[in-house]
C-alpha cells in the first residue's frame, strides 16, 4: 500500500468516522498513532482493530510479511499511542503478551478474524498481538496507588526531618536539653517507615516489576534501574535506622543527625520520583488500585 493511498484511507477514515468504502467497506478499523522510534516523530497508521476481554487489539500482521511493521517497533521503543476509532479518540498504553497469554490472545484473535491465522501460515515469525490499554484518568490506577504510598513514605521522611529540627532547636535555644522522647518518638516513626518501605519494594520486586517488563519492552530499562535502586535503597532505609537509633539525646550532636537525615531522605525521594515517572503511567493502564480495606 502507497503512502500516499494510505494517507487518503485515513483522511476518508476520519470524514466519515470510521467508515470506508470500497475494498474496505464494513471493516473494523483504527487509526494508531505512534512515535516514531528513530525521529520522534508522530506516525499514523490505519490498522484492523478488534475489542477483546475489553481492551482494543491490533495486530502486527504485516500481510504475512516476514519482517515485523514499523509502528510495531515504535510501540516498542514509546508504548504510549493514540487510537482512533471513528467513534472515539483515546490514549493508551500498548502492551505485548508473551508465552501462555499471547497465545490465548492469538486465538481468540484468529476466531473472531480467521485472516490473521493466513497471515500467520505465510511466515515464520510470530505475528506480534498488541493490547491497547486505556489510560483512563477517571479511574484510580495502580499507579495512582503507587503515588499515595510515596506520599505517606514522603510524609514519614517529613516527620523525621521535622523531629530532628526540634532535636536542633532545642539544643540551640540552650534552654532544656533534648527530650529522650523526642528521640524515642523518631525510632518509632523510623521503624514504621522501614518496614514499610521493605515491603513495598519486595512486592515491587517479585511481582509488579516483572510483569511491568514483559509487557511493555520499552520500560524495561528503566525497571532494570529501579531493581538496582531498590538495593541501594535498602542501604538508605538501614541507614537512616541506624542513624536514629544510634542518636543518644545529650551525647549525639543532633546537627549532624538532621544534616546526614536530609541527605539520605533527598536520595530516597529521588528514587521514588524516578519510580514514579518510570512506570506510574503503565500501571494506571493495566491494573486498578487495590481495594481499601
Amino acid at each position: 500500500m502507497s503512502n500516499d493511498f494510505h494517507r487518503w484511507l485515513i483522511a476518508e477514515f476520519r470524514a466519515n468516522r470510521g467508515a470506508l468504502s470500497g475494498m474496505f467497506e464494513g471493516w473494523s478499523l483504527a487509526v494508531l498513532t505512534t512515535t516514531g522510534a528513530r525521529s520522534g516523530l508522530d506516525r499514523e497508521v490505519l490498522l484492523g482493530y478488534l475489542r477483546i476481554d475489553g481492551n482494543g487489539v491490533v495486530v502486527a500482521s504485516a500481510n504475512g510479511a516476514d519482517r515485523n511493521p514499523a509502528w510495531y517497533h515504535n510501540i516498542r521503543r514509546n508504548p504510549r499511542v493514540t487510537v482512533e476509532t471513528g467513534s472515539e479518540t483515546y490514549q493508551a498504553m500498548a502492551a505485548i503478551p508473551r508465552g501462555a497469554a499471547y497465545e490465548k490472545l492469538f486465538a481468540q484473535v484468529v476466531a473472531e478474524a480467521p485472516g490473521y491465522g493466513d497471515y500467520q501460515a505465510k511466515t515464520t515469525r510470530e505475528i506480534p498481538v498488541v493490547v491497547l490499554h486505556r489510560i483512563d484518568e477517571r479511574v484510580k490506577g495502580m499507579g495512582d496507588w503507587l503515588v499515595e504510598v510515596h506520599q505517606w513514605f514522603r510524609s514519614e521522611l517529613r516527620t523525621l526531618r521535622e523531629q530532628a529540627d526540634g532535636l536542633v532547636n532545642g539544643r540551640a535555644t540552650a534552654i532544656v536539653r533534648p527530650k529522650p522522647d523526642l528521640a524515642q518518638e523518631m525510632r518509632t516513626h523510623c521503624l514504621s517507615f522501614c518496614t514499610a518501605l521493605r515491603r513495598h519494594h519486595v512486592g515491587e520486586d517479585s511481582v509488579v516489576f516483572p510483569s511491568l517488563a514483559a509487557r511493555f519492552p520499552a520500560l524495561a530499562p528503566a525497571i532494570a534501574q529501579l531493581a538496582e535502586q531498590h538495593h541501594v535503597v535498602a542501604r538508605l532505609r538501614d541507614l537512616i535506622r541506624e542513624l536514629v537509633d544510634g542518636f543518644v539525646p545529650g551525647e549525639s550532636d543532633p546537627v549532624r543527625l538532621r544534616t546526614e537525615l536530609e541527605r539520605l531522605a533527598g536520595e530516597l525521594e529521588a528514587h521514588f520520583d524516578f519510580e514514579e515517572q518510570a512506570v506510574v503511567t503503565a500501571l494506571n493502564a493495566t491494573a486498578a488500585a487495590p481495594p481499601t480495606a
